[in-house]
């Protein structure tokens, strides 16, 4: 054993007693490389114990008193004088027991690891996995009803949304053109657009009343639907929410009021994610509405929407108009201004 290399063929004296009824004798004890031997004075071997497998009766006492593991009748004793072969058999003891398996650490190691595991999935795997479920779970009717309960809420915060029986149908048609359910304006608040779930897009009255062309209304309500489709509103809304509003919402079929005011509240000073200019130009395409109007409305100088003005899909064509100039009068004066 490498702990004990210098102790080997180590010899000392010592007393022997082979059985509890039997007297105790004087042997000589030999250290070997994985065996303690205990001879007789003529050389003879009485008996031979495993150096893995001796224990100490009396730790710190003297005369030292050693057994064969699982064998308390069979002694060895040392006399104090015999130090250096009880301090090999202390260091040899030692070793043996650092090198011995520790279940219990390893059951701690198991329990701490699978803990970790179960933990990580908790916080990073299961809120991801309960949204996506409800994003799938949830129906149309229940997206719509979240979405007006929102909209009721960030009324109280940008003002009563405008709303005239004039320019209703004109928004209507507009809406389904651009493929959403409802585009409602907001008199204040919103710097531009929002989608809330369940098809409602919200525009600011700015994008009506300080604008000629329709076009431009009608570009941000088809970005809004592009980033619904690249993140879903009601996914957006749970997130903010937490497990917490997930999980209501999943064994309810409600969201909370409070998370709902709480959202509210941030959602209309949001920055807006940009839209690949690539999905954009596929949306002008499919609405046949022009895309230079938006691109223009967007950045003036056309610096940062170039992609849009130069590959306009409606270059050179004649798409129906956006809205008649009658219907777009309507519009813009439907907050009155």
């Amino acid at each position: 054993m490498t702990a004990l290399r210098k102790y080997q063929r180590l010899e000392a004296p010592g007393l022997w007693r082979a059985a509890a009824d039997t007297q105790r004798r004087e042997v000589v004890v030999s250290l070997g490389e994985a065996t303690l031997t205990i001879s007789d004075f003529r050389n003879r071997a009485l008996t031979h114990w495993s150096l893995a497998a001796i224990d100490r009766q009396n730790p710190g006492e003297t005369p030292a008193i050693f057994t064969p593991d699982g064998d308390p009748d069979e002694t060895l004793e040392f006399a104090a004088s015999e130090a250096e072969m009880v301090a090999a058999l202390e260091r040899l003891r030692q070793a043996v027991d650092r090198a011995r398996p520790r279940p219990g650490r390893l059951r701690l190691a198991g329990f701490l690891t699978v803990s970790a595991v179960v933990l990580g999935l908790l916080v990073f795997w299961l809120p991801g996995a309960m949204r996506r479920h409800a994003l799938d779970v949830v129906p149309t009717v229940k997206r719509m009803e979240i979405g007006e309960a929102l909209l009721t809420r960030l009324e109280r915060l940008a003002g009563r949304a405008c709303r005239t029986t004039a320019s209703a149908p004109a928004l209507a048609r507009l809406a389904r053109r651009t493929g959403v359910r409802q585009i409602v304006v907001l008199p204040a608040g919103l710097p531009g657009s929002l989608f809330l779930p369940g098809g409602i897009v919200l525009v600011n009255k700015a994008l009506v009343e300080d604008y000629e062309d329709p076009a431009v209304l009608a570009g941000h309500v088809l970005a809004e639907r592009q980033r619904a489709l690249l993140a879903d509103p009601l996914g957006t809304l749970l997130e903010a929410g937490g497990v917490r509003a997930t999980f209501r919402l999943l064994t309810t079929g409600e969201v909370g009021d409070d998370m709902l005011d709480g959202y509210a509240e941030t959602v209309l000073a949001a920055p807006r994610p940009l839209v690949p200019e690539e999905r954009m130009l596929t949306a002008f395409a499919e609405a046949e509405v022009p895309a230079r109007p938006y691109a223009m409305a967007v950045d003036v100088t056309g610096e940062s929407v170039l992609g849009l003005i130069e590959a306009d899909p409606m270059a050179g064509k004649t798409p129906p108009p956006v809205m008649t100039d009658r219907d777009w009068v309507q519009v813009q004066n439907i907050c009155g201004g």
